[in-house]
């Protein structure tokens, strides 16, 4: 019953008792009256029926104010029970939405480590709100709704400077990442699906907050890597304004052994706290080492010479055994070198050959690492321990990239 109404109850109530005590007493006045008739009271006086009859009507009467001041109480306290009531709806549903954005915070953790070694956090994809934007391409983009609304601020910004961008990939769900690791397998082979493909469960993009941008040079859409990489100058600028929006580049140059990822220029993370990205950002530490995950190091490289391959190929092998280290948890990669020429021989090759037969390498280079092991122990090392000149060897294939066949002494 809504508060009008109560109201209305109860002043009905209320006049419906004051007229029934009204009806009362004139009924007993006329009573006593009609009693006392033969007994007529002199001026002055009253009979015995009109003094018992008067009091008995003040008493009626007060009854009624009382009972009308009950009245009015009884919706005064109905008003105030009604006001209680809206009250405690109003806040069982502001504490509703507040537990349910301490739930959301707390779901999703703008600071998550998502890599080769670090699974997407359990509960994540059902806590993730997102939003849907379709690119210039016509593709449609899924992304993590805050990620989003700052994304949108930095384009904005970079178009005052002239620069304009918009969004190729971002969010990507596990089931999706598993059809990409199946289509992979089935074409190319398990050996070769799992060099190429991040592991369902392990790809930052399945958290929507790492966005992977493509250029817009002269109103034509710049989409593939090796286009995108030769505008140095232009993601100098974007990367100049990350953080300013709660974004860092993810993917940094030299890093591989860290992120397990060659440098994409491209691939930005949302952190959320402008602080913190500006932190990450001036540190020029990759996200791992800002969280402690990993003793972030340097490592010293040593191409040597070559009359068979340019520093620059060298330089994409030893990337590929850069991201192969960042999935051996706990080892801390210090030196990597290229071992020479005289490696790239014809009983090398055919033994590589062997180990894979589909591949069809054409040529082959061998490096040498020094790291540390794990103080903790686990898997094949010994805990604690400096590794010296451990063994890589790679194939060369016919489209020019390298991989990484075999490890070991």
């Amino acid at each position: 019953m809504n508060k009008s109404l109560k109201k209305l109850t109860a002043i009905l109530l209320t006049v419906c008792l004051a007229l029934a005590l009204c009806a009362c007493s004139s009924g007993g006045s006329s009573t006593s009256q009609g009693t006392d008739q033969s007994q007529p009271a002199s001026e002055g006086q009253t009979t015995k029926a009109a003094q018992e009859t008067g009091p008995a009507a003040d008493d009626q009467a007060q009854s009624a104010e009382t009972a009308a001041q009950t009245a009015d109480t009884g919706v005064e306290t109905a008003d105030t029970a009604v006001e209680a009531a809206d009250t405690a709806v109003s806040q069982t549903a502001s504490t509703s939405a507040t537990v349910a954005a301490a739930e959301q915070a707390e779901a999703i953790n703008y600071l998550a480590l998502v890599n080769k070694l670090n699974p997407l956090p359990e509960g994540w994809e059902d806590a993730l709100e997102t939003v849907h934007m379709t690119n210039s391409i016509g593709d449609d983009v899924e992304v993590e709704k805050k990620a989003y609304d700052a994304y949108l601020l930095l384009k904005e910004d970079l178009e005052k400077e002239g620069i304009y961008v918009d969004l190729d990939s971002a969010r990507r769900s596990v089931a999706e990442q598993q059809r990409i690791m199946d289509d992979f397998t089935e074409k190319y082979g398990a050996d070769y699906a799992l060099k190429t493909v991040a592991q369902p469960g392990y790809s930052e993009h399945h958290t929507g907050l790492a966005l992977d941008l493509y250029l817009i040079i002269d109103g034509k859409d710049v989409v593939e890597n090796e286009d995108m990489i030769q505008y140095p100058e232009i993601w100098e600028t974007i990367h100049s304004k990350l953080a300013d929006y709660g974004f860092i580049l993810r993917y940094l140059e030299n890093k591989e052994h860290i992120t397990g990822y060659g440098y994409e220029p491209w691939h930005i993370r949302y952190v959320d706290d402008v602080n913190v990205a500006k932190e990450i950002m001036a540190s020029g530490v990759t996200l791992e080492g800002w969280l402690g995950a990993v003793n972030e190091t340097d490592v010293e490289i040593d191409y040597g010479t070559s009359e068979i391959f340019t520093p620059e190929e060298l330089a994409e092998a030893a990337i590929q055994i850069k991201c192969t280290f960042a999935g051996w948890k706990g080892c801390e990669l210090h030196s990597l070198r290229y071992v020479g020429d005289e490696a790239d021989k014809e009983e090398n090759l055919q033994w590589l050959n062997s180990l894979n037969e589909e591949a069809g390498y054409t040529h082959v280079a061998e490096f040498l690492t020094d790291f540390h092991s794990p103080v903790e122990a686990g898997g094949a090392w010994e805990p604690d321990q400096e590794y010296k000149d451990y063994q890589w060897w790679l194939g060369r294939t016919d489209d020019g990239g390298w991989e990484v066949v075999t490890s070991g002494y």
